[in-house]
């Protein structure tokens, strides 16, 4: 019996309601979530500002990509944090004035705990960036993004 073959390229689909100037409740697949801007800027806080859910989504896709190299390499992560810090410059969602990199400089701090050699560790900093999709678009947007390891040995 023959494998099937995976799609490389699929089109994602999203649903988004919209009850108010600032919420917008998202669906997708069998799932959802809910953004919104903080009480201060006319929202109902209900859930992470847009572009607070971008920068979710590099925690997010950093973790993912990080397990799926680790393990390409053999690596094993007991313990595994991904921290996100960015600058990002509000001139242009107050209307100020259009910016073209918005996060101009994101920290993507991560905090494993392995017992894998330096070498096979090596391989997994070198290949998240690579593989990252949402990284990707960051970098190719002009933002500064750098991956800061802090590598934890088990007791």
């Amino acid at each position: 019996m023959a494998t099937p073959k995976m799609k490389t390229v699929v089109t994602m689909r999203l649903e988004g309601h919209c009850p108010s100037h600032s919420r917008t409740d998202v669906k997708v697949r069998d799932t959802g979530m809910t953004i919104d801007e903080p009480v201060e800027r006319g929202g109902t806080n209900q859930g992470p500002s847009p572009t607070e859910t971008l920068m979710s989504a590099l925690a997010a896709c950093t973790n993912v990509i990080a397990h799926k190299v680790a393990h390409k390499h053999g690596v094993a992560f007991q313990n595994f944090r991904v921290d996100v810090v960015s600058k990002f410059d509000r001139r242009g969602v107050t209307l100020t004035e259009e910016i073209d990199v918005p996060f101009d400089d994101v920290e993507v701090l991560i905090e494993a705990t392995t017992d894998a050699d330096d070498a096979s560790l090596e391989q997994v900093k070198v290949d998240l960036p690579r593989f990252c999709p949402v990284s990707k678009v960051l970098r190719q947007s002009g933002s500064t993004v750098t991956d800061i390891w802090t590598i934890k040995r088990p007791i």
